[in-house]
């Protein structure tokens, strides 16, 4: 089975997406350890710089987290979010605290290509069903599960809906993407999930994006086997950072497959 094209029309869409990640907090480019904002390591004080490396590299999206948003239920780094969109021509998906229509516009107004809805998502489905009918192809549902559940506020609660059931929630709904995460493996460098992962996958029909843990090689390996080939995309973060993948070998790799017979 082929993965599911984010975009149909593109030619490049055939292939898997790494997605490097971009996580704000109070300006700086940081990663937490499975979304402990007390663990945030900061990696570069300059997040439109960290873009640039990023797009230099030959990646061909890039994912933005506003951690500080996420907490607040509303934007708190919107001014490194515009500099990294001065900076970059890549498209840029961008999530936390988006909660209501006037920020999510605000952002696509602004040239993020995709928002992701997160907490919004479990408390207020009607929101998601708009911003898709008004934005088609720019809105993504962003799903992070704790213990098989779904966590929300920045990861602080936890819900009683599991994944799957919140992506059936939107299959008639017209979102382009659903970014899955496991927050128990999110910075920790233990590898995907890519069970949970494949499982909501093949309860859906939206595109999923594999998040939290991706770890080496290993794993980006792991995304080019047959049965992750219904799977979009892939984000990753501490592992770039860290020199655990080198882009130009993950990149080579995914050409590759995407040509391979």
């Amino acid at each position: 089975m082929r993965h599911k094209n984010l975009d149909p029309s593109n030619e490049t869409s055939r292939r898997v997406i790494l997605f490097p990640a971009i996580d704000l907090k109070e300006g700086r480019c940081v990663r937490l350890v499975q979304g402990d904002m007390a663990q945030a390591k900061v990696f570069n004080d300059d997040p439109a710089d960290q873009a640039a490396t990023f797009e230099r590299q030959g990646f061909s999206w890039l994912h933005v987290v506003d951690l500080d948003g996420a907490f607040a239920g509303a934007p708190r780094n919107a001014a490194a979010v515009e500099a990294i969109l001065a900076r970059v021509k890549m498209p840029v998906q961008l999530g936390g605290g988006v909660r209501e229509m006037r920020t999510l516009e605000g952002w696509i107004e602004k040239g993020i290509s995709r928002v992701i809805i997160g907490t919004a998502a479990v408390r207020d489905p009607a929101f998601v069903r708009e911003a898709a009918r008004r934005h088609p192809g720019k809105i993504a549902v962003g799903i992070d599960a704790k213990d098989g559940r779904v966590a929300v506020e920045g990861w602080a609660q936890t819900s009683s809906m599991t994944a799957e059931d919140l992506g059936r929630r939107f299959e008639d709904a017209g979102v382009a993407a659903i970014i899955y995460t496991d927050i128990a493996r999110d910075g920790i460098l233990k590898g995907l999930n890519i069970e949970m992962t494949l499982a909501l996958a093949n309860a859906v029909r939206i595109p999923v994006i594999a998040s939290g843990g991706l770890a080496s090689m290993a794993d980006v390996d792991r995304l080019l086997e047959p049965d992750c080939a219904v799977l979009a995309g892939a984000i990753t973060g501490r592992a770039l950072y860290d020199g655990r993948i080198d882009p130009a070998e993950a990149l080579a790799a995914i050409a590759r497959a995407a040509t391979a017979p």
